[in-house]
């Protein structure tokens, strides 16, 4: 395999030991897939990143992510965690910008220019698809909840930006607390849906300073909860303004996440239309926990 860095970072978060955890393997270009995957077990993260090269190409640095069973072509908080490494240990801090090539496309990261900010990254992601529209009564016993729970204003729904989601509005932050995935028939559903990842929401969030509260689940590939989706959480952004959720064509939140396992994290999400096309950018801080190599 040669000499591989690794490097640990919690992701989406406020201080250490919280957000969502990665890791970044450096000088993975001569690995094959067998080997990334194998390694991505290994860590057993929501996801491991794999940067190819030293130097950018024309159009950026070239990355690779891999949940414990296979790789994706795009995930948030690798993008965000991967593109904070590269910075701080490649490029130098002085840059405001850094481009990943990942397998949906070119993902610029931009980074805040003055010490109040400085830590935050934010990533443009590309413009949100949505697919099929699903019944209350189809996924309210998924989630062991009554389909009551589910806000009937809006759509059970998927969305894209980069890696699809069902989207999910409930009514209360105590029927987010209560959910839990009845895995027969969420793989049931699965099987034949685009979006294998099940987004939930609320408005009412655990705290007062955010706007909405979050939970992901995806155990299609090997994650049964997850602590922060950058993915996801932009997936929502794209749908709060679709569908006009605040009555409005413009988002600028601070969701949460990962308070029911232990890891809060905090996500700050900004979308907009204009003349029909949504653009969608998350944020958050990444905290480079550890350092060391492979043997």
């Amino acid at each position: 395999m040669g000499r591989l860095r690794l490097y640990l970072v919690d992701v989406f978060a406020e201080e250490k030991y919280t957000g969502n955890q990665l890791a970044v393997v450096r000088g993975a270009q001569d690995l094959s897939d067998a080997e990334m995957q194998r390694i991505a077990k290994e860590m057993n993260y929501s996801e491991t990143a794999f940067i190819l090269s030293e130097t950018p190409g024309d159009s950026g640095f070239d990355v690779r992510i891999f949940t414990p069973n296979e790789e994706v072509p795009f995930a948030g908080h690798p993008t965000l965690g991967t593109a904070h490494v590269i910075r701080d240990e490649i490029v130098g801090e002085t840059a405001h910008e850094i481009t990943l090539n990942l397998k949906v496309g070119r993902i610029p990261v931009t980074f805040g220019s003055n010490a109040d900010d400085e830590q935050t990254c934010w990533m443009r992601q590309v413009e949100p698809t949505f697919g099929s529209t699903f019944k209350a009564g189809v996924i309210a016993p998924m989630l062991s909840l009554d389909e009551s729970e589910i806000d009937d204003r809006f759509p059970v729904e998927e969305v894209s930006t980069g890696l699809p989601h069902i989207i999910v509005p409930l009514k209360t932050l105590e029927s987010l607390k209560q959910a839990c995935i009845v895995k027969d028939k969420y793989f049931e559903l699965a099987k034949k849906a685009w979006a294998k990842a099940i987004l939930i929401f609320s408005p009412e969030p655990h705290n007062w300073a955010n706007d909405v509260s979050v939970r992901q689940f995806a155990d299609w590939y090997g994650i049964s909860e997850d602590p922060a989706t950058g993915s996801g959480n932009g997936c929502l952004a794209g749908y709060l303004v679709r569908h006009r959720y605040w009555g409005k064509r413009k988002v600028d939140i601070r969701s949460e996440q990962g308070y029911e396992i232990g890891r809060p994290s905090l996500l700050l999400l900004k979308a907009e239309e204009h003349d029909g096309v949504i653009d969608v950018s998350v944020g958050g801080k990444a905290i480079t926990i550890a350092r060391g190599e492979f043997v």
